[in-house]
């Protein structure tokens, strides 16, 4: 499987989907609009797509990886995700909660904690890394589930996965 997300020409995410993110593009003090991602050599008994963006780079900054987008059952015929998806629900799908909804944070508007929110990066440039899977069933999940929760269901289901690092700048 491969996985593809256009990106500005120096190779960062482009601004409406990160921290230079203006009008409506931001919520909460948070961008929130998601970027496209296309979708290639699929495995053909694909049933349901789902997703993560995590940022490894934030464990020096805040003590553990940032969750940015959890995302699950998106049909397997899927062969892009619409930007914006996270919100506009355009293609189905059930919402994770990032890192946003946790404790430490504690946010409690599931527009913030339960959709996509874009790099943010507090010191330097960082690396962020989204990973879809390919899964031959639909998962028992329901919007508000945790990235663990996705982890142990896919346990067994996966036919496929791509990793891809975009970069967010400072």
């Amino acid at each position: 499987m491969r996985i593809v997300v256009p990106t500005e020409e120096n190779g960062y995410l482009a601004d409406e989907f990160s921290k230079y993110a203006t009008g409506d593009d931001v919520y909460g003090g948070q961008p929130v609009k998601s970027f496209p991602i296309k979708l290639h050599k699929i495995p053909k008994k694909t049933q349901t797509l789902a997703l993560n963006l995590i940022d490894f780079d934030a464990v020096p900054v805040s003590g553990f990886p940032w969750i940015h987008w959890v995302a699950a059952n998106f049909p397997g015929t899927t062969r892009e995700i619409p930007m914006d998806v996270s919100r506009t629900n355009a293609i189905p799908h059930v919402h994770g909660r990032n890192s946003n909804g946790g404790s430490l944070i504690g946010n409690t508007d599931p527009a913030v904690y339960q959709n996509y929110t874009g790099p943010f990066p507090p010191n330097e440039d960082h690396d962020y890394s989204l990973t879809v899977y390919a899964l031959n069933t639909k998962l028992d999940l329901a919007d508000g589930f945790w990235l663990n929760d996705l982890l142990h269901q896919i346990n067994g289901h996966v036919l496929d996965t791509a990793t891809i690092t975009l970069r967010g700048r400072v």
